[in-house]
């Protein structure tokens, strides 16, 4: 159960960010609960080996170049999810941004293990 509610909730974050961030596009209800599926399944492979191969250049910004990964990885998803699409880098860097910053605080209103 835990696991639905956490889709439904990151499918509902993506809505807010597509309404909240100019140049971030979402066709409707159906887009979002597969581009949370997507986002989901990126996160869980993608993110870690492209975090272990980026290591050095995330030292030398003090993990800043995290925020730079997180946009290159919603901007992956964006590019795969019909019916989502980011316009600029800058859309997909303040979306990525304000969407972990909802599915934060989502997973702590959940009482998430993250």
């Amino acid at each position: 159960m835990s696991l639905l509610l956490r889709w439904v909730a990151s499918a509902a974050a993506l809505l807010l960010v597509a309404t909240l961030v100019p140049g971030v596009q979402l066709d409707g209800i159906g887009a979002a609960l597969v581009a949370a599926v997507v986002l989901g399944l990126i996160n869980a492979t993608i993110k870690p080996v492209l975090k272990l191969l980026s290591l050095p250049i995330r030292l030398l910004t003090l993990g800043l170049f995290t925020l730079v990964i997180n946009a290159a990885l919603f901007a992956l998803a964006a590019w795969l999810v019909p019916g989502f699409g980011a316009d600029g880098f800058g859309s997909v860097f303040i979306g990525a941004i304000v969407y972990g910053l909802l599915t934060w605080a989502i997973a702590g209103l959940l009482g998430g293990d993250d």
